[in-house]
């Protein structure tokens, strides 16, 4: 595997993921075969959303989980009376512009005057979110949290930024428990996720780092205990 210096892993991150910006949702079907789309709505249901509260969610420039979220807000909105003045919110965060840049044009395109609430966008590093303290309800992050260079100080901003009470939740790619699913999820994404990139995207070395990255990622046990 590439070893990436700490001082070099920011910006390298950023460049990625400027290249597969425009393709985001396809290198998502690719490394995962589609199964984000069901993971990211088990996700959302799980985090249960409630109309007057806040969310944020981190490393989320397209909108996939956000979007999630207002939806379960709108019908929320049309089963109960409307809030006389609702103080939620949806915001997404993402270190990128370029994915920031596709998350407000899908918002543009399906935004609507009832929806339950706005969302607003947002650069920032996860490990330095501009938000006070106890600001959200909810935190969400969707196979990002491999990606930022110190993973303990973002889950520390994770734990500021979030009210007593509030919600953390983390969807990543990490190690497969079943050791035949694994060695054929090993070959799959080593062998062809590399290749699928270069065909859909023209950018090898992109999906090569995200194969990498996951990898590299602490196993689920390890990463719970940083959690806490």
């Amino acid at each position: 595997y590439k070893q990436v210096d700490e001082a070099e892993k920011e910006g390298m991150v950023r460049g990625v993921f400027e290249q597969v910006s425009g393709k985001y949702d396809v290198m998502n079907d690719v490394m995962s075969a589609g199964m984000h789309r069901c993971w990211k709505d088990t996700m959302v249901s799980r985090l249960d959303p409630q109309l007057g509260k806040r969310y944020l969610d981190v490393a989320g420039g397209t909108g996939d989980v956000a979007f999630r979220i207002l939806d379960a807000l709108n019908e929320q909105q049309m089963r109960s009376p409307p809030l006389s003045s609702p103080e939620g919110g949806i915001t997404i965060s993402d270190i990128n512009p370029k994915m920031l840049e596709q998350g407000e044009i899908r918002y543009l395109e399906r935004k609507k005057t009832t929806d339950a609430v706005e969302i607003d966008f947002k650069e920032a590093n996860a490990e330095e979110l501009p938000f006070p303290d106890n600001t959200f309800d909810g935190y969400t992050i969707a196979f990002g949290i491999r990606n930022v260079t110190h993973i303990d100080r973002a889950l520390k901003e994770a734990h500021r930024v979030l009210k007593p009470k509030g919600r953390l939740l983390v969807l990543e790619f990490s190690r497969v428990e079943n050791d035949t699913i694994r060695s054929l999820y090993d070959a799959y994404s080593m062998n062809v996720i590399p290749v699928f990139g270069q065909i859909v995207a023209n950018d090898w070395h992109s999906y090569q780092y995200l194969v990498e990255s996951i990898r590299k990622f602490p196993p689920q046990e390890e990463f719970a205990a940083m959690v806490c």
